[in-house]
């Protein structure tokens, strides 16, 4: 793992990162430190995501990689430091604020449906907090009349759906609130080749053709990265190289601790 921790003296700052992300700033955080109980996890971390942008956050585990999701959420303590979106200071809002209110979703890492319903009543399910649940209804007809594969089996127990499916549903799920950015965790885990590039496929959709912003936590490393349009490499909690997705991607250090190479 020593050889993890030689990258932190090339630690970029806060300018060079602006300079991955220059164009409206969708999501900002600034020199943040944040954990869990009294346990510091993150350090000073900045961030910067501009709107439609993708993020793609690799690293050692226990880096912070799930934590700067969660934090951005609101699942953690913030100890200091600030976390923006187009400008406005959410730090403190609850989750159900930021689903609501700001357009955060975030999608876990781990299988959330409910095998024994539908996979319209799964669907329903991410309009809990609506004030009208006919919006609800609305927002799964438009997913329905996009995704065949959910279509075809909207009347079906979800516990038939194949891993990918299942995965398709929970990415869909969080598009029922219509959130301008997407905090996924772990997309490819668990699923067989075929599914991971599926995956992949509506997730760059979703950036592409519907301007979701999205940072993602992967440990397919070399997906994420040519996946995203840039990257931050954590290492014990701090942004240890950042660049854009490409250039992640010929790296020598990154290719060396992360890659494989």
């Amino acid at each position: 793992m020593s050889n993890q921790y030689e990258v932190l003296g090339k630690a970029p700052g806060s300018d060079e990162l602006k300079k991955l992300s220059p164009d409206n700033n969708h999501i900002t955080i600034k020199k943040m430190s944040a954990g869990y109980g009294k346990m510091e996890i993150l350090h000073n971390l900045d961030l910067f995501v501009s709107k439609a942008q993708s993020l793609c956050l690799i690293g050692p585990n226990g880096a912070g990689k799930s934590t700067i999701l969660h934090s951005i959420y609101g699942f953690t303590n913030i100890f200091s430091g600030n976390i923006e979106i187009d400008g406005k200071d959410i730090t403190k809002l609850t989750p159900a604020e930021k689903l609501k209110s700001v357009g955060i979703a975030y999608i876990l890492q781990d299988n959330s449906v409910f095998p024994d319903m539908t996979v319209e009543e799964n669907l329903l399910m991410g309009g809990f907090i609506k004030d009208k649940t006919e919006e609800s209804y609305d927002e799964a007809e438009k997913i329905f009349q996009k995704y065949e594969r959910l279509r075809n089996r909207r009347n079906q127990p979800a516990k038939v759906l194949s891993g990918g499916e299942r995965r398709l549903l929970e990415i869909s799920r969080a598009l029922v609130m219509k959130p301008s950015v997407l905090l996924v965790d772990e997309p490819s885990i668990g699923l067989e080749p075929r599914y991971i590039d599926m995956v992949f496929d509506i997730l760059r959709d979703l950036q592409k053709n519907e301007k979701k912003t999205i940072i993602m936590v992967e440990q397919n490393a070399k997906k994420g990265l040519e996946f995203a349009d840039i990257g931050y490499v954590l290492v014990s909690g701090q942004t240890a190289i950042a660049g854009k997705g490409d250039d992640l991607l010929k790296n020598p250090d990154v290719g060396r601790l992360f890659l494989g190479g």
